[in-house]
């Protein structure tokens, strides 16, 4: 048997707490009360942040958006399979953590997964948004 060590990229904290800061940034320009997370490819969580006035579940549901996110999709991809009609809602439903509401987005750099963003607490749309201007202000730099 030989020994095979595998290296993988993974999100820092610094880029973690970015991420978050700006989804909330974002949120606090618009009016809108949200928490974020981000968490590693594994899915734990390396950063948060709630803003004032934001029920602690929220914080659970971003969690959950960014735990989903790290499957390598948007979680509105996640709702818009389950809304098929071919079953699929069955199994996310029975699965802890995972959350098609949207608002999570993987994180990948230079086309590797390194964790993902989850942002809750406003509508959908919304919470995407957050998202979306976080990670695109990642990548741009």
């Amino acid at each position: 048997m030989s020994l095979t060590i595998r290296t993988q990229a993974v999100i820092s904290y610094a880029t973690a707490a970015d991420l978050v800061q700006g989804a909330l940034s974002h949120a606090e320009d618009n009016g809108w009360a949200v928490a974020a997370v981000a968490v590693d490819p594994w899915g734990a969580v390396v950063a948060s942040g709630r803003m004032d006035g934001v029920p602690a579940p929220i914080l659970e549901f971003a969690t959950d958006k960014a735990y989903t996110a790290i499957l390598g999709k948007p979680t509105r991809d996640f709702n818009e399979r389950m809304s098929s009609g071919k079953g699929l809602e069955l199994g996310m439903v029975n699965r802890p953590r995972l959350c098609a509401w949207e608002g999570g987005l993987p994180v990948y750099v230079e086309g590797v997964l390194i964790g993902a963003l989850g942002v809750s607490g406003a509508a959908g749309p919304e919470d995407a948004a957050c998202a979306t201007v976080a990670v695109a202000r990642l990548q741009a730099d």
